[in-house]
């Protein structure tokens, strides 16, 4: 068997406006203030970090993350997913090609994987000829919610 290898970004870039920024200082700055008013002094120091770390990833650039499919399994950066540990898959082609892997973690099971159009069907093939099981599996709601609110 041969292996495949592409690369991708490890999520999809967003350009925010000044505008994004300011709307999160907003509601980061008031949801602290009425909880310091309301004397909560723990859920205002939340707001703050968590609205600090939003920004932070707000600007990171992506990385480019390697993948390869291989005679042992599916290669992501240096973990290495064994077919065994692969509970099944799923190419999605019709609107923005995407591999989805459902492996044996606890925290996070489903992988989404950017693939090309040109990868999709030998991607198939090879996983399929692994006796990888084959099950529709979608993009969960919370990511389209957070992709119509700009995260």
């Amino acid at each position: 068997m041969e292996k495949l290898e592409w690369s991708a970004l490890e999520y999809e870039e967003k350009t925010r406006g000044k505008d994004w920024f300011w709307a999160l200082g907003i509601i980061v700055v008031t949801s602290s203030a009425a909880s310091i008013i309301f004397g909560n002094y723990f859920l205002a120091a939340l707001f703050l970090l968590s609205g600090g770390l939003l920004g932070f990833f707000a600007i990171k650039k992506p990385e480019i993350i390697s993948y390869e499919l291989n005679n042992r399994g599916l290669k992501i950066r240096t973990q290495l997913y064994p077919y065994e540990n692969i509970k099944s898959f799923w190419v999605q082609v019709d609107t923005k090609p995407i591999l989805f892997v459902k492996t044996e973690r606890l925290f996070m099971p489903v992988i989404s994987i950017p693939i090309d159009n040109i990868n999709a069907e030998y991607i198939h093939s090879l996983l399929s000829n692994k006796d990888v099981p084959e099950e529709e599996i979608k993009e969960h709601p919370s990511i389209k919610i957070m992709d119509s609110l700009g995260f």
